[in-house]
């Protein structure tokens, strides 16, 4: 980090149902982007087991546990932020899991934790999702200290319901993180529009790791990881492959945007009782 700069990158991978597979390509891609530069580095949704329903619950883990310690301990030794994407979180009297996001210092400890409040209920063109059937919606909206920037937590369907980044904005989210696991069909039109779009109406940059390629149950991600700016322009972008988009993130640039664009002292709370 230099100043009110951050470096970011977002992971994208195509994960597996074999969680140590998946822990060994992450590991590799956090290490390639942190030799790159990257000070904040972010892994996708459900990047520790992904694609067969059957072995979600079986790979799931409490949170602290193996895979976050693991995190940790990466963070640490590279000296790197690290937004651990989402794995499957088992919580004790919960018989539902959880979609949840960790996030890690350079000294390794686990400082922030948010488990995604809007859960993929739809059907998309003749295959039905149902998220709701395994997982319980979480209930918080949670920021986190990045050194000079703050991250606004996400995950994936979240990036629907643009009041979620609002109340991240005005918490003093600077950063958006939406780790996601697009379809291919809903991806291909709606990915990087949604993603512009929560940029630019929250003046904020927003950093979206995702999943690509096929999965084990046939299903198609859309992948296209990106990096976006408070103006809607896209920084970085990955192609069709493991990899990872980097960019700086200059939050001086932030702050004078917002100041010369006061989008937010124009807001109108009195008049938004519904």
């Amino acid at each position: 980090m230099d100043g009110r700069k951050i470096t970011a990158a977002a992971i994208q991978m195509s994960s597996t149902p074999d969680k140590h597979e998946n822990i060994a390509t992450a590991e590799r891609l956090i290490r390639n982007a942190a030799a790159s530069g990257a000070d904040l580095v972010a892994l996708p949704e459900l990047w520790s087991c992904h694609g067969l329903e059957k072995v979600y619950r079986e790979n799931a883990e409490p949170v602290p546990g193996p895979t976050t310690d693991f995190l940790g301990d990466l963070a640490r030794e590279l000296g790197i932020y690290v937004l651990g994407g989402s794995i499957l979180e088992s919580r004790p009297g919960s018989e539902k899991l959880s979609n949840t996001s960790t996030f890690f210092g350079p000294d390794g400890e686990l400082s922030a934790v948010y488990r995604k409040i809007h859960l993929f209920d739809v059907k998309v063109s003749d295959r039905e999702y149902l998220e709701s059937a395994s997982i319980a919606p979480g209930e918080e909206i949670v920021t986190a200290k990045a050194g000079v920037a703050t991250l606004g937590l996400s995950v994936c369907y979240d990036v629907r319901f643009p009041e979620l980044y609002r109340l991240l904005t005005l918490r003093g989210a600077e950063v958006l993180m939406v780790p996601a696991a697009f379809t291919l069909q809903t991806g291909k039109d709606h990915w990087e529009l949604l993603l512009r779009a929560r940029a630019v109406e929250n003046q904020a940059f927003v950093v979206a790791p995702a999943q690509w390629g096929q999965k084990a149950d046939g299903r198609w991600t859309y992948g296209r990881s990106m990096i976006v700016d408070p103006w809607g322009t896209v920084l970085a972008t990955c192609p069709d492959r493991d990899g990872h988009a980097l960019a700086e993130l200059d939050l001086d640039y932030l702050d004078r945007f917002r100041a010369e664009f006061p989008a937010f002292s124009n807001r109108r709370p009195e008049a938004y009782d519904w």
